[in-house]
């Protein structure tokens, strides 16, 4: 189903010339073809951008909480039909991997979105256009922008090309794991906070020092994870309070 005019009442960036080349440009490194290219560039519309020009453009917003939907829908349909011998628990955790923001913004950059983004002046100016989360989000932006233009089916297409080799990797436990990332994202969806890291002591001497860190969720506290540096012994927290909120058996990382 395509959406009409009507029904969406979003308010799109005007598409000049020069910038209807540069989209598509961006169609062809994605090998997209969108019959509304207003949609798209709405999609490239940062917070920033809206901000600094009023009443020009909506932010990307709306169409990132249209495209979270239509990604987490499409990766657990297929994850449910391809991997029917795995539980519930097990899906999840392939899921919270491959629509991690880690995961989003590498296919982002990829596919050359930073190159297209309309940012405001001082996000520009602070790097705002190689910061994970603004890939991230930029993408599903996209993928929202896309299902409103042609539908689900093409939808589900441009999502699984890039995603199923991210299951792959999963599946082959070749995944890079940035547990502290994951586990904020799960914090605050879940519970709308953020993880709390405490250092609970050092042990050994000054050139071999081991570090014990432990993290807070929601009242609970998990570790102490070890390492060492501080990173390395963070990591290992939110690995041991990743698995245990996921559900996940095994040796968490660093713990041997």
């Amino acid at each position: 189903m395509i959406f009409s005019d009507k029904q969406e009442s979003l308010n799109t960036p005007p598409v000049s010339v020069e910038r209807r080349k540069e989209l598509r440009l961006f169609e062809k490194h994605a090998s997209l073809r969108f019959r509304r290219l207003d949609l798209l560039n709405l999609a490239f519309s940062h917070r920033s951008f809206a901000n600094e020009n009023p009443g020009v453009a909506d932010n990307n917003e709306k169409l990132e909480f249209l495209g979270d939907s239509v990604l987490g829908l499409v990766v657990s349909e297929h994850l449910f039909r391809t991997l029917p011998d795995k539980n519930e628990g097990d899906l999840a955790r392939i899921k919270s991997f491959v629509v991690s923001e880690d995961s989003l913004a590498i296919i982002a950059k990829n596919i050359k979105v930073d190159n297209f983004i309309l940012i405001g002046k001082g996000e520009e100016y602070s790097g705002g256009r190689s910061k994970k989360a603004i890939l991230a989000d930029c993408m599903e932006a996209i993928i929202g922008a896309y299902f409103l233009d042609s539908g689900f089916a093409p939808s589900r297409r441009f999502i699984l090309r890039f995603l199923v080799p991210e299951i792959n990797k999963v599946l082959e436990d070749r995944h890079r794991k940035d547990y502290k990332t994951l586990l904020q994202e799960l914090v605050q969806k879940k519970h709308k906070s953020y993880p709390r890291y405490n250092l609970v002591e050092k042990t050994g001497p000054d050139h071999d020092r081991t570090f014990w860190i432990e993290v807070k969720i929601n009242g609970h506290t998990f570790g102490p994870g070890k390492g060492k540096n501080k990173k390395d012994a963070e990591q290992s927290a939110a690995s041991i309070a990743y698995r245990s909120l996921m559900n996940i058996k095994g040796t968490p990382d660093n713990q041997e």
